[in-house]
């Protein structure tokens, strides 16, 4: 696994936030620096991604003549900033009031029993996964450890995407034994959610066995299934489910925009 989370603690909650390592450090306004390899106004949007990303800004940003005043730079360097500030989804620009950060990003909650899709229905959001194809497999050594799997044990791989409100934030590949869950990709499908599918299977209880969670850059697939710049860093989440008795029944891996997503631990 590449790269290490940088985690910033909320002033208000005991919660956490997975902040991108690439966006800088979230509590230093680092000064701008000219004659280097960087443009000026690519190290105003670094600094303000950081702060958005870290909740030390938010609602509306500074007009242009107080950022230019910030930053020591002419308005449209800032204006530079921004735009690209917009693109990435972290701000919406609104035409005679000014420009905003946005606020619809989900907080996943890693909990022992609790998934994906139980985060979105708390925020109040409607979502699902797309199924985007399936097959049975012979595992590598990697999903055979995380599995526990006997040797010569074949799994379901199903590949998919998680959509919220019409808009694909996730792109995840899961691993489920076989024979036991011989059938389930095609069951997927039909509801739409993993623990719906794995109910039919008489997994009415299951529990968060362990999550490893990484920034990193995504690759070129990913960053298009993102609609996103292959510069713009992703969370990485990989998780091992077991079931009641402790036997491992789900190995996925997520891939979240870090603009839509933060991930949440409660101890």
């Amino acid at each position: 696994m590449s790269g290490t989370p940088v985690l910033a603690k909320r002033a208000s909650t005991a919660q956490y936030a997975v902040v991108s390592l690439l966006t800088g450090d979230p509590m230093t306004d680092a000064p701008v620096t000219r004659r280097t390899g960087t443009p000026v106004w690519r190290q105003i949007e670094a600094t303000l991604a950081a702060e958005i990303l870290a909740g030390r800004l938010t609602g509306r940003l500074a007009n242009e003549t107080g950022l230019a005043e910030r930053f020591g730079v002419n308005r449209h360097t800032v204006r530079q900033a921004t735009r690209a500030l917009a693109e990435r989804g972290l701000v919406e620009v609104l035409h005679g009031r000014g420009t905003f950060v946005r606020e619809d990003m989900i907080d996943y909650e890693v909990g022992r029993r609790t998934r994906f899709a139980h985060s979105v229905a708390k925020a109040r959001r409607v979502g699902r996964s797309r199924i985007t194809g399936y097959c049975d497999m012979a595992p590598d050594a990697s999903v055979v450890e995380m599995l526990s799997l006997a040797d010569g044990t074949r799994v379901v791989r199903v590949d998919s995407l998680d959509v919220v409100d019409d808009k694909v934030i996730g792109v995840c590949v899961q691993y489920f034994p076989l024979p036991r869950f011989h059938g389930i990709a095609e069951i997927y499908c039909e509801t739409g959610k993993t623990h719906l599918a794995l109910a039919r299977f008489g997994v009415d209880e299951f529990h968060r066995r362990v999550s490893r969670v990484t920034a990193r850059l995504p690759d070129k697939d990913v960053a298009r299934q993102l609609n996103q710049s292959v510069s713009m860093p992703i969370l990485c989440v990989e998780t091992v489910y077991e079931d009641a008795s402790g036997c491992p029944i789900e190995y996925g891996i997520s891939h979240f925009g870090s603009t839509t997503v933060q991930v949440v631990i409660e101890p």
